[in-house]
């Protein structure tokens, strides 16, 4: 079974996972296999289960198409389980068993590993996927346990890519210790760490921003931030855009904590894939920030790239009307003053009738503002890329120098920034500070809890002074070990 080296370059869902059929195949050949199952059930099947049997890229009659879609399928269960939802059952391991699997896995390496589990019948290969976070999608429901040896498959070559935990860092002291010894510390952060201002992050379940935008009646609620629906119609975001707009320049102990990282001369680097610039009034250096989706403090024009000062669109953002551009708008006063529409850029139709949807009637009277560029924030929509300071910082100088990486109040799910971990070198420690554990990540110590707390507990075990008003002058907090986890904790404030 192929295995994946570098997340950033090889995403597991590129690899051929064929080897775990091979044990089922009479005549020791995994295509044999696969095939001969294929055969047997094919009169059973619908026309998708058949390609995804055949795992070749085919339809049944043999014609190339392509299997994005039975990828994307296959891609959604990879990430439908978390440790947390091991409770066990029928189907479903308990986080223990999962635990173990995943350790015995490593141990014996997976031919010996799946000749002691799905080859000598002790567990289905669709409970064993639960093992490995994936969750037995429907579309494999009722077929036979082989059916689900690919996805298997894809869970196990994904565990072995993973980094491997450095078994000499487990404790919080050995944290503290990493953090005063550590001078070139790389710190990636994400909504987790402005939530305690008021600010939702995204993927919470009923309070996150995600879960908030059902009303738009998108197919995804990430759809608000697709670079081609804002093209379409602007109006979808701006009508959003005040609830995810910084209403403060206040900072949150945990940005708080990044700068005290700057002073002591240990930050290397603050990634941040948050929009709300609030590293920067925390006073994180430019120097030292690579704001890797972009954010609020400028706006520039889809049309002519004008850019302005954030501020000077908050107007339009905060009242949820599309703003335009003040240049687009001279120019065109002042040198076509006669013209009413200007054709749209592209020549879409549909681009067209879109803008005439939003267009606000209000404005210009003497001029159809339709005509003028959209005002966007410079913050990274999905289909855009990342600034390429954000590749050149990491590639070129982070990557040789970092000594320690401090992932903090993110869920790392969202590339290519989540893929910052498996890029660096898997000797360096890595540290995960947040709400909820990130399974698909092998990290050296898990802290959970709030990222204030957490932070305000390891400066004080450090004896460092972390001022910040609010962070509690006798605030206790409490550590406990997670259950069956020898490097993960539980960080609440104690009610004493």
């Amino acid at each position: 079974m192929a295995t994946s080296h570098s997340a950033l370059q090889n995403p597991p869902l590129q690899y051929p996972v064929v080897e775990l059929v091979d044990l089922t195949s009479d005549d020791g050949s995994p295509e044999g296999a696969l095939e001969e199952h294929y055969d047997t059930n094919r009169d059973a099947l619908s026309e998708r289960d058949q390609n995804d049997l055949l795992g070749n890229g085919q339809d049944v009659d043999g014609s190339d198409t392509g299997s994005w879609e039975t990828e994307s399928l296959y891609e959604d269960a990879l990430e439908g389980l978390g440790d947390e939802q091991l409770i066990g059952g029928l189907d479903l391991c308990t986080s223990d068993e999962a635990l173990a699997f995943r350790k015995r896995l490593r141990l014996v390496g997976e031919d010996q590993f799946i000749r002691e589990t799905v080859e000598s019948g002790s567990i289905t290969a669709k409970k064993l996927c639960t093992a490995f976070e994936i969750r037995p999608p429907l579309f494999l429901e009722g077929l036979p346990d082989s059916s689900y040896y690919r996805l298997l498959g894809l869970g196990i070559s994904r565990e072995l890519s993973k980094r491997v935990k450095l078994p000499q860092h487990n404790s919080i002291d050995d944290v503290v210790s990493l953090l005063k010894k550590s001078k070139n510390i790389v710190v990636l952060t994400g909504a987790g760490i402005s939530t305690s201002l008021g600010i939702p992050d995204f993927r919470s379940k009923d309070t996150g921003l995600y879960s908030q935008l059902e009303h738009l009646g998108l197919s995804d609620p990430q759809e608000v931030f697709d670079i081609q629906i804002f093209r379409d119609d602007p109006s979808i975001f701006y009508s959003v855009a005040k609830d995810i707009l910084p209403s403060t320049n206040r900072f949150s102990p945990t940005h708080a904590f990044v700068r005290l990282l700057q002073e002591k001369g240990k930050l290397l680097t603050n990634f941040t894939q948050n929009i709300d610039n609030l590293e920067g009034h925390a006073g994180i250096l430019p120097e030292k920030l690579i704001q890797c989706h972009g954010s609020f403090a400028t706006a520039s024009c889809v049309e002519c790239r004008y850019k302005v000062r954030g501020d000077e669109i908050y107007k339009d953002l905060k009242a949820g009307r599309v703003a335009r551009c003040g240049r687009c708008i001279r120019r065109l006063t002042q040198v076509r003053p006669g013209v009413k529409r200007k054709k749209s850029s592209n020549g879409n139709s549909h681009s067209k009738r879109k803008r005439e949807d939003y267009e606000d009637s209000t404005d210009e009277e003497n001029y159809d503002i339709a005509v003028a560029g959209v005002m966007k924030p410079d913050i990274t929509f999905f289909g855009e890329g990342l600034p390429a300071t954000f590749h050149d910082r990491l590639v070129n100088h982070d990557r040789d120098l970092v000594d320690l990486v401090l992932v903090i109040g993110t869920s790392l799910k969202v590339a290519p920034v989540s893929e910052i971990v498996g890029f660096l070198p898997p000797d360096i420690p890595q540290v995960y500070i947040s709400r909820t554990p990130c399974s698909h990540v092998n990290f050296d110590v898990d802290m959970l809890g709030d990222c204030d707390v957490v932070v305000a507990e390891l400066c004080k075990r450090a004896k460092w002074e972390l001022k910040h008003e609010m962070i509690p002058k006798k605030q206790v907090i409490e550590v406990e070990l997670y259950p069956g986890y020898e490097s993960r904790f539980l960080f609440k404030v104690s009610a004493a």
